[in-house]
C-alpha cells in the first residue's frame, strides 16, 4: 500500500466503519422493495429516514401507486447555501417479493450477496456514510449535499423525474451511486437513451383457405414494419434498434386481424434520439388495407460524454489516486437516472457505487475489499467539487 493511501484520513475512516456499513446495507437488502409495492418500498424508505435524521432533513414526496421519493439534505460543517452536490439513486428492486428465501443476504469469499446489493442498496449506504465521514472529520465540503433517493427507477422513473431535474438544476454536478463496471470498478461516464416504440397493425380477417383475398393481414404487416425498422441498427454509431415482442392473430387458418410488436431503441446522442423518434412517427403501412399505429417512444434521453462529464471524471480519477486506486472510465447500453440530469447539462458521473457484478440477477454481488475505497472516494468528490 502507498504510504499517502495508508495516510488517507477519508480511507482510513472508511475502513474503520467497514463493520457498520455491512450491517447497514444487510438491513436493507433484507428490506424487500420491489417497485410495485408502495408499502414494501415504503418499508424501505422509512429505514433510510429514520438513519439519517438525526443529521440530516429529510424530505418525503409521497406517491399514491409508487413508493414514496426521498430528499435527504445533509447537515455538514461550513457548507454553503447557494449551490449543491446531488447524490443520486433509488431504492427499488426488480425481485419480487420471497426472492430473499432462494438469495438470501451473505457475506462469504470476500463478496456481499442478495437482491439489489448491487444495484444499489450498497450505493446507498456509501451516500450516507460518505456525508458522516465528512461530519465526523470535520471536513467542509464547498457545496451542500444532497442526496435524492427514488422509489420508481426500475420502471423508467415515471414520477420522480421532475424531482430529479428540479434537483439537477440547481446543483454544481450530479454523482450517481450505481454500480460500477466490471470488477476493475470503472465508472460511466456515457449511458445510452432507451425507449420502446409499440408498432401495431389493424387488417381485416378472413378464412385463409375460402376466402384468402377478402384478408389483410395484420402479421404480414408487421413482420415488412419489423424489416423496416431493424435496418436503422447503426452499430459503428451506437444505435440499436431491436423488435423483441411480437403478438398477432389467432390460428392458423385465419388471415390476422391484429398483431403488434414492442421495440427497443438505444441510442449514445439527443440528436440520434430525435431523428429515430421523427422516423418511428412517419411510419406508413406497406398494405394501404392495413391501419398502423405508433406508441411509446424515448423514455430516458442519453447521458453524453461531454467536456463538463470529462472534467468531473478527471477530478474522481485524480482523488482515486490519492487512495492507490486506478479510476477507469466507460459507455453503457443501459439507462440510469443520471440519463434525465446529464441531458439538462448539469455535469453528472455515474457507476459510483460498489465494485460487483449480476444486477438483476441470482449472482448479484459486491467485492468487500473494494467497499471502503468506493465510500472514501464518494466522501472526497463531495468535499472537493
Amino acid at each position: 500500500m502507498r504510504l499517502y493511501q495508508a495516510m488517507d484520513a477519508v480511507l482510513t475512516y472508511m475502513n474503520q466503519r467497514l463493520p457498520a456499513m455491512i450491517d447497514w446495507i444487510r438491513e436493507l437488502v433484507e428490506i424487500e422493495s420491489p417497485t410495485r409495492d408502495p408499502k414494501a418500498v415504503n418499508r424501505a424508505v422509512e429505514y433510510v429516514a429514520d438513519y439519517v435524521s438525526g443529521f440530516a432533513d429529510v424530505q418525503r414526496f409521497p406517491q399514491s401507486d409508487l413508493g414514496d421519493h426521498l430528499r435527504i439534505e445533509f447537515q455538514l460543517p461550513r457548507a454553503t447555501k447557494d449551490r449543491q452536490v446531488l447524490g443520486l439513486g433509488h431504492l427499488d428492486t426488480v425481485y419480487p417479493h420471497g426472492t430473499l428465501d432462494k438469495m438470501p443476504f451473505k457475506q462469504e469469499g470476500g463478496r456481499l450477496r442478495g437482491p439489489g446489493v448491487f444495484d444499489m442498496k450498497s450505493g446507498v449506504a456509501y451516500m450516507i456514510f460518505a456525508a458522516e465521514a465528512l461530519r465526523d472529520l470535520d471536513i467542509g465540503p464547498h457545496r451542500r449535499f444532497v442526496v435524492q433517493l427514488n422509489s420508481d427507477e426500475e420502471i423508467g422513473s415515471p414520477s420522480s423525474r421532475p424531482l430529479t431535474e428540479r434537483e439537477a438544476q440547481a446543483s454544481e454536478a450530479v454523482l450517481v451511486t450505481e454500480g460500477s463496471v466490471g470488477l476493475d470498478g470503472r465508472v460511466k461516464t456515457g449511458r445510452k437513451g432507451g425507449g420502446t416504440f409499440v408498432i401495431s397493425a389493424r387488417g381485416k380477417a378472413s378464412h385463409s383457405g375460402l376466402d384468402f383475398e377478402a384478408g389483410a393481414s395484420a402479421i404480414v404487416e408487421v413482420a415488412r414494419q419489423i424489416d423496416r425498422v431493424a435496418a436503422w441498427t447503426d452499430i459503428e454509431a451506437g444505435i440499436t434498434v431491436n423488435p423483441g415482442v411480437v403478438h398477432g392473430g389467432t390460428v392458423s387458418n385465419v388471415v390476422a386481424e391484429n398483431a403488434y410488436t414492442e421495440v427497443d431503441v438505444r441510442v449514445p446522442k439527443l440528436g440520434q434520439a430525435a431523428l429515430l423518434e421523427e422516423q418511428f412517427r412517419r411510419i406508413e403501412p406497406f398494405d394501404s388495407r392495413v391501419e398502423v399505429t405508433v406508441d411509446g417512444g424515448l423514455r430516458r434521453p442519453p447521458m453524453e460524454r461531454t467536456a463538463d462529464v470529462e472534467r468531473l471524471y478527471r477530478i474522481a480519477q485524480r482523488l482515486a489516486g490519492e487512495l492507490g486506486v486506478e479510476l477507469g472510465e466507460a459507455q453503457v447500453g443501459g439507462g440510469s437516472d443520471g440519463n434525465f440530469t446529464a441531458a439538462i447539462g448539469t455535469p453528472t458521473l455515474d457507476g459510483l457505487g460498489s465494485v460487483g457484478e449480476g444486477a438483476h440477477a441470482i449472482h448479484e454481488s459486491i467485492l468487500v475489499d473494494r467497499m471502503a475505497d468506493r465510500a472514501a472516494l464518494l466522501a472526497k468528490l463531495v468535499a472537493a467539487i
